[in-house]
């Protein structure tokens, strides 16, 4: 059987070697205490490439927007955002449990929406209804399939979000792949909002990890919360050196990804019995159809085949290419679906 290839996401990275160096090399400390120097080297310099004034290091992009929901929110707002968005869908509901707060949703087909969604979603200021507080964007749009929010798109729902008085959340789990693939700095992007979450351990292939930037005063307010949910580590500087090599060394190269992505697509799309968008296929993400078939049974065949691609309902799939899937992997897992459709 051919070497196994992993579409399953681009979480299933492992570190290059010169990342492991990175990560052996680090000078450590015990950031509980503070004074734990790659880690405050990894926050002083995403919250640069961001233009903010500040980061805060924590372990999963989870507990990077639950932290965002509470540093914004009272228990009993609600929170503006598309219906297949991360916070909301794929977080364990940490923004009811644990925030407290309700969530008023946009559909849309591609993960973005426009101000005037924005607007329709703004509850009226009456004892009886949730205080509508928080706007979130996802960019770029998992369940979208990998879609890049336009600059002037952004600037406008955030325009018209701060006419409400809201604030504005940027979920940036890939915002790195929007980046290379719009050609738009992560500050550009950045600038429309009240703070950002992004992750290291996605396309960027570190092993673990996700911040949260902003103001000085509300990353002070999120260190706390922080602590308070168990998100504290001590020589997490091991941790932060993978992230500091990624963003040094891997940001440029999503641009490979996105292209093998493209090539999946466009294969997929030429390929009898299944059906892709072609249109959403914007970075590294590819959602296709199984016509006539079974997609949990698809799965099964693929991985028997040494293709692992996630079935995400009776018939549709999702692949990933990442910095662990070759040019022959993805050769690889196109003959494959031919052969199996």
């Amino acid at each position: 059987m051919p070497q196994a290839i992993d579409l399953r996401s681009d979480t299933v990275t492992q570190p290059t070697p010169a990342m492991l160096d990175a990560m052996r090399d680090a000078e450590l400390g015990d950031d509980v205490l503070g004074d734990e120097p790659t880690v405050q080297a990894l926050q002083e310099k995403l919250a640069k490439l961001l233009g903010k004034e500040a980061a805060l290091y924590v372990p999963s992009g989870t507990m990077a927007n639950l932290l965002a929901v509470r540093c914004h929110c009272e228990p009993g707002d609600d929170i503006i955002i598309h219906e297949g968005g991360h916070v909301i869908n794929y977080e364990t509901s940490a923004f009811a449990a644990i925030g407290g707060c309700s969530a008023n949703t946009i559909p849309s087909p591609d993960g973005r929406f426009d101000a005037e969604a924005v607007t329709s979603r703004v509850r009226a200021q009456n004892c009886h209804f949730a205080r509508s507080r928080l706007v979130v964007v996802e960019n770029t749009s998992n369940t979208g399939g990998g879609t890049i929010w336009p600059l002037d798109q952004v600037r406008r729902v955030c325009k018209q979000a701060r006419e409400h008085d809201l604030r504005c959340h940027l979920d940036g789990a890939r915002l790195w792949n929007a980046s290379v693939a719009s050609g738009k700095s992560p500050a550009e992007y950045a600038a429309s909002f009240d703070t950002v979450s992004t992750c290291f351990s996605k396309g960027l292939g570190a092993p673990v990890g996700s911040a949260i930037a902003g103001s000085a005063e509300l990353i002070q307010r999120a260190h706390r919360y922080r602590k308070m949910l168990g998100g504290a580590m001590r020589q997490s500087g091991l941790l932060a050196a993978a992230a500091i090599h990624a963003l040094d060394h891997h940001v440029s190269r999503l641009s490979d990804d996105h292209a093998n992505a493209r090539r999946l697509a466009e294969a997929i799309d030429q390929t009898p019995g299944l059906t892709v968008d072609l249109d959403r296929v914007q970075t590294n993400i590819v959602y296709f159809d199984v016509d006539q078939g079974d997609a949990p049974a698809m799965q099964a065949q693929l991985e028997q085949r040494g293709v692992r691609i996630l079935a995400l309902g009776p018939t549709t799939m999702r692949a990933v290419t990442h910095l662990n899937a070759s040019d022959a992997g993805v050769t690889q897992a196109i003959d494959t679906l031919r052969s199996i459709s």
